[in-house]
């Protein structure tokens, strides 16, 4: 699957609302400062657009026709090629309730409609950074095993032929 890449290195984002007005707010904002921006007026357009291009971060909205909010959550953490992207609802809805059930949903945050320019910018940042932090640990944890495993199997033949040397020396016949 293609990673989404920006031309800035800014980050990608899948802006998903049944609203084309709303995705264009959120398009203008983030844009301007090099986001790439991939549209979705739904949970299927979105799974749609999951499935040829991963973006690094899903901006959703909770109360859409047909799948809501939740259930596209749901789904895409269902999904291993997908789990790993943070999910940020953006929503209308300021229900105590409802947030909670968002964020345990699988949401990493909520931010509230209409939102304020820099907030939005900054919970954007701030998670794109928390991601590619995590996405490092990930690779410097691969990586350590991988060495690991090549010291493991490298030391294994070593101790190996130095047991056949000792088994040697012990059972040849003193002269």
């Amino acid at each position: 699957m293609n990673a989404c890449v920006s031309e800035t290195n800014t980050g990608c984002l899948l802006v998903v609302d049944d609203k084309e007005s709303n995705i264009q707010v959120v398009g203008a904002s983030l844009g301007k400062l090099g986001f790439e921006i991939l549209p979705a007026t739904g949970g299927a357009q979105a799974f749609q657009r999951l499935a040829v291009r991963r973006p690094d971060l899903i901006l959703l909205d909770l109360l859409m026709p047909e799948l809501n909010g939740f259930e596209v959550c749901r789904k895409i953490g269902e999904n291993p090629d997908w789990a790993e992207i943070p999910i940020l609802f953006l929503s209308s809805a300021d229900d105590k309730g409802l947030i909670v059930r968002a964020l345990e949903s699988g949401g990493v945050d909520y931010i509230t409609e209409p939102f304020n320019d820099a907030e939005l910018v900054t919970r954007v940042r701030t998670h794109l950074a928390l991601k590619r932090a995590r996405d490092d640990l990930n690779q410097l944890a691969e990586d350590r095993d991988e060495l690991l495993g090549i010291l493991t199997h490298d030391l294994k033949n070593h101790l190996g032929g130095m047991d056949m040397s000792a088994q040697c020396f012990v059972i040849a016949p003193k002269p």
